[in-house]
């Protein structure tokens, strides 16, 4: 597949950020930003042809293959927005993923709190790693575009995966970069301008709309190496998971979680 256009991106996205580079190879773009944050400015965006130890929730490894997908991330110094929030970045994010699958024409749906499924399955298309620096935070993006090779590996809970191309999109690269980093650079503004607010920027109500975790059963792997199962109600406006266990309102902020499939 083609690399990526850097001044085709540079010239489309000035003035919604400070720099875009493009590498051929390394080994996280997070871990990259994340290293020079105290000297990088605002809304610095850092995007790799491969990543060789790319990651992603968890500490789990993301597979980038060459030139296939999208392996990017960006710096953020959100002044006057709580630390408490950053975290709610992933889901800003989420929602710019949401809008990038619409744009390649490709049906698509969140599942709590950073996974874009597509298609009639309902595969994993990208993930989200927000990432406190500092100062600052670093949001990845890995987002599989080309068709991917046989051997990627099943995700949590056996969550298969698939790519825009395989699920009938756009496989250009470039435009797909551009349209993910206009739409991340819209939502982003308006959590920003919310003081990291998911609801009073409106984008809670953006994602609990494209959420199909909401109404599922579900398992939910914790952190701590525990499982719940439950129904899974609502989203607060803190961005954390409410589950209903046997009668019991519990809300979660982190966890993996697996859509159980009735019989199952």
């Amino acid at each position: 597949m083609a690399a990526l256009d850097v001044e085709a991106l540079r010239s489309a996205l000035v003035g919604s950020y400070a720099a875009v580079d493009v590498v051929d190879s390394t080994g996280s773009t997070n871990a990259d930003l994340v290293a020079v944050a105290g000297n990088a400015a605002d809304h610095t965006v850092l995007i790799a042809e491969e990543q060789t130890a790319g990651r992603g929730r968890r500490a789990r490894g993301w597979v980038s293959p060459p030139s296939s997908g999208l392996y990017l991330s960006v710096l953020l110094h959100p002044d006057g927005v709580p630390v408490a929030r950053y975290g709610s970045l992933a889901m800003v994010a989420g929602v710019a993923l949401i809008r990038t699958a619409r744009h390649a024409g490709v049906a698509a749906a969140l599942k709590w709190p950073n996974d874009l499924l597509a298609g009639a399955d309902m595969a994993k298309c990208a993930g989200v790693l927000a990432e406190v620096a500092s100062p600052g935070v670093v949001v990845g993006i890995g987002l599989n575009v080309a068709p991917l090779p046989p051997d990627v590996p099943l995700g949590p809970g056996g969550l298969a995966p698939t790519s825009l191309a395989q699920e009938g999109g756009s496989s250009d690269r470039t435009e797909i970069a551009i349209a993910l980093l206009r739409a991340f650079a819209e939502a982003e503004r308006s959590w920003r301008g919310a003081q990291g607010d998911l609801a009073t920027s409106g984008l809670l109500a953006e994602y609990r709309s494209s959420c199909a975790t909401l109404g599922q059963r579900v398992r939910v792997e914790l952190p701590d190496g525990a499982n719940l199962q439950g129904l899974a109600t609502d989203i607060d406006g803190e961005g954390r998971l409410v589950v209903d266990v046997a009668g019991t309102a519990r809300t979660l902020s982190a966890g993996d979680v697996v859509h159980v499939r009735p019989g199952s």
